[in-house]
């Protein structure tokens, strides 16, 4: 089987390594399609994206066409004359006159339960709606967003505490293992496509950074799945003497006062519209992450002051 490959960031550069190295020589990855280079850091380096960097450490040609939508990209894919497709948060849609020259069609890896969902942050929304677990799917890709045909499927769970950053580790893992015995499974014809119930899908749109302010007359549940969903971008915050207090990490106490309100110094736990939060580690604005008992100890807070 010939194998074109199609993505970007680090998820995708994670199931790229481990088809290569997994998968028996007989499934040739003939080229590997990904974003343009781009700058980053302070200093705007341009650099590769993830996949490229392991293509070329594999000596697999790199294709990094500015669309798909033009008759030289559907040539270069032709020209590779893929089996199939395999596409992992690639960042384009694929148009029809691509889908159509795999005999296998195309394949796309999704880290959520499809239908719920679709779109471009499924980890960080299924953390922030507190779900108890979600998991990893690869579908047969069509000309929709996320709607094809659903071929495999694996849970992940959630643990009470877990972020989305290491969920994402968890479910990246998990894909990429997915992924290949989905390629094997594909090559032996042991395939039953089930389609999706487009009436129970939800979306996951991008993530923002206003999305990231909140207060304390909140729920504590509420606010301690929005800081975990949060977690590594864009950090949930609130604001307290004119300055942002970024919070990475809560737990949740059964604890109740007024919104806002410090129960407890150390353990820095302050009370919300229901429970209360303990703020584990807190970025104060201009300063480095630091334990949230830290935090307060400096600012000589007291049981009772309120951080609002």
């Amino acid at each position: 089987m010939r194998i074109l490959f199609m993505g970007t960031p680090d998820i995708a550069a994670q199931s790229l390594r481990t088809m290569l190295e997994t998968l028996p020589e007989e499934y040739k990855v003939c080229g590997v399609f990904t974003r343009e280079d781009k700058p980053v850091g302070r200093k705007q380096i341009l650099t590769a994206p993830p996949v490229k960097q392991v293509a070329q450490a594999h000596g697999i040609d790199v294709f990094q066409p500015k669309t798909l939508r033009t008759p030289q990209a559907v040539e270069q894919v032709r020209q590779l004359a893929p089996d199939l497709i395999v596409v992992v948060a690639y960042g384009r849609i694929l148009p029809p006159e691509i889908l159509k020259i795999p005999r296998y069609g195309a394949i796309n890896l999704h880290v959520s339960l499809l239908p719920k969902y679709r779109g471009a942050a499924p980890v960080q929304w299924a953390v922030i709606h507190g779900e108890k677990e979600t998991g990893v799917t690869i579908m047969q890709l069509d000309e929709g967003l996320d709607t094809g045909d659903i071929l495999f499927v694996q849970k992940v769970a959630i643990p009470e505490d877990m972020t989305s950053g290491e969920l994402f580790e968890e479910v990246s893992g998990a894909g990429a293992a997915l992924l290949c015995t989905a390629i094997r499974r594909i090559a032996a014809g042991e395939v039953a496509p089930v389609p999706q119930q487009h009436d129970q899908a939800t979306l996951a749109p991008p993530l923002s950074k206003e999305m990231a302010l909140f207060h304390f007359a909140q729920p504590a549940q509420q606010l301690h799945n929005l800081v975990r969903g949060l977690n590594p971008w864009p950090i949930a915050y609130f604001v307290y003497d004119g300055k942002k207090i970024k919070v990475r990490r809560t737990k949740r106490h059964s604890e109740n006062g007024a919104p806002g309100q410090i129960l407890s110094v150390n353990p820095l736990i302050v009370a919300c519209k229901e429970g209360a939060l303990e703020l584990v580690e807190v970025v104060p604005e201009g300063s480095k992450p630091m334990a949230g008992n830290a935090w307060a100890a400096g600012r000589r807070f007291s049981v009772g002051d309120v951080l609002e």
